[in-house]
């Protein structure tokens, strides 16, 4: 164990997420729609030349995406309201690239409306993706011109439809009609959406959700949220706008110099540090946009495990992409695949075999015990200050079978624990560092009497708001 340093230490657990960050770290897992003219031309980057007369999902159906989406366990879902094509799934007052020049619902079709309507019926947020790259307008590249546009468009995405959870950029830029490449405003397009919906996360090229490095999944071993505040303009450029799913992009996207954001070391001398979760974002494809070719390519379901429990198991977020048809709809193997999931969700994590046992701890601060582990709300179990370390004991009423243990750390405290071990009597099940919003600490089924929790490195007097056994 380091030698503490307490003045660091406490400036770093200072860096809290805001109110916002934490309601969307309670969203876990959601979906991406990609869905634009590329479902029509079997594109993954439309050029702006397209017609819209090819878009006409004649047998689109927004409550089918919700529901698939809700029986997998989402809590929301993005939809691409305009992709670097420029073509707006909305009647944009600001260009005649939209569904209002299509025959889609006779010209009066509003799939955003839709969206957001379906959402809103079966419980779920809806947030919106605009790419600030808009290949079929004239102004882009002119500077203010474009920006006014692209404010204008944003208004109306967050005015129109009710309340948005998601605001989500990527850095996509490229050269327009003059040659020259936009100069995105950023800190306008960020105004606009405080000013308009306050309580929206802007994700990715934006101040409260960051990129986790690739877009095929993968994590970090140690998944920090407090990091640099220069973290937040990596993503801000071209290169790193979305790709297809592939080995050469993974090994290159993923380095040893980006591995670690957040350790004690690397930040410990940091001036300027703030709350910036990661979210893990992949596509149920290997596209972004549906394409017949892959019908038979949908991730296996040993797959999305992996994934989830990496990200939302490794204190990150998890955005999953299902890209509809041209008809409109999911196809059915997406759709069972969701359901496949939603079921081993339920049926792995639905029955917390801690309500079953007693559970201590060899230390506890005066109201912060360790019984408010059970129940996952504002509740959370601290040690005493001063201890940064504790041991945590669960005794079961007799031998149980356990494969999966579930922490979560009081987020509104900060970022505390940097190591810790589970075991079984005297077996270690697993050894991991940080915990953040939730770990995932998965190992081969064991049967055991005891289970031991033992949180062996912190930056502060480490807490808990939750744990589960299964």
């Amino acid at each position: 164990m380091r030698e503490p340093n307490d003045q660091i230490e406490a400036r770093l657990v200072s860096v809290v997420p805001s109110e916002r960050q934490i309601r969307h770290q309670k969203m876990e897992f959601y979906a991406f729609v990609h869905f634009t003219v590329n479902t029509f031309t079997g594109k993954e980057w439309g050029d702006g030349t397209e017609d819209p007369a090819i878009f006409n999902p004649e047998k689109l159906d927004a409550g089918q995406w919700a529901r698939a989406c809700r029986a997998a366990g989402m809590k929301a879902i993005i939809l691409t309201c305009k992709h670097h094509d420029g073509f707006c799934l909305w009647p944009s007052r600001y260009t005649e690239h939209s569904v209002a020049a299509s025959p889609f619902r006779g010209g009066k079709g509003d799939v955003v409306k839709e969206v957001s309507e379906a959402c809103r019926k079966e419980g779920l947020a809806f947030g919106v993706y605009l790419s600030p790259w808009d290949r079929n307008n004239a102004a882009y590249g002119s500077g203010k011109a474009y920006n006014d546009y692209f404010v204008h468009q944003l208004e109306e995405l967050l005015t129109g439809y009710g309340e948005i959870c998601s605001v989500w950029f990527d850095g996509a830029c490229g050269e327009g009609p003059n040659g020259k490449v936009q100069v995105y405003d950023w800190e306008r397009y960020y105004r606009t959406i405080r000013e308009l919906q306050p309580g929206a996360c802007i994700h990715v090229c934006g101040p409260d959700v960051r990129w986790c490095g690739n877009e095929a999944g993968y994590t970090r071993k140690s998944e920090w949220s407090v990091v640099p505040e220069r973290t937040r303009d990596t993503e801000k450029i071209k290169e790193k706008s979305q790709q297809e799913d592939s080995t050469a992009f993974r090994e290159r996207r993923i380095t040893a110099r980006d591995e670690d954001l957040g350790s004690y070391d690397l930040v410990k001398n940091e001036e300027h540090l703030v709350w910036y979760p990661a979210e893990v974002n992949t596509s149920i494809r290997p596209g972004w946009f549906y394409h017949e070719s892959e019908d038979d390519k949908v991730k296996p379901l040993s797959e999305l495990i992996h994934v989830y429990e990496g990200s939302v198991g490794g204190n990150a977020t998890f955005l999953l992409n299902i890209p509809p048809m041209p008809s409109g709809l999911f196809h059915e193997n997406d759709v069972r695949r969701l359901h496949e999931f939603g079921r081993y969700l339920r049926e792995t994590y639905g029955n917390n075999l801690l309500d079953q046992a007693e559970i201590s701890a060899d230390t506890s601060e005066a109201g912060h015990g360790i019984e408010h582990v059970r129940i996952d709300d504002d509740s959370f179990y601290k040690t005493e200050d001063g201890r940064r370390t504790c041991s945590i004991r669960v005794l079961f009423p007799k031998e149980t079978e356990i494969h999966r243990v579930v922490l979560k750390e009081n987020i509104r405290c900060s970022q505390r624990i940097e190591a810790f071990r589970i075991l079984a009597g005297e077996k270690e099940l697993y050894s991991g560092t940080v915990v953040g919003y939730k770990k995932i600490a998965g190992f081969e089924p064991v049967v055991t009497k005891t289970v031991t929790i033992e949180i062996t490195d912190s930056r502060i007097a480490p807490t808990l708001a939750f744990l589960g056994i299964y």
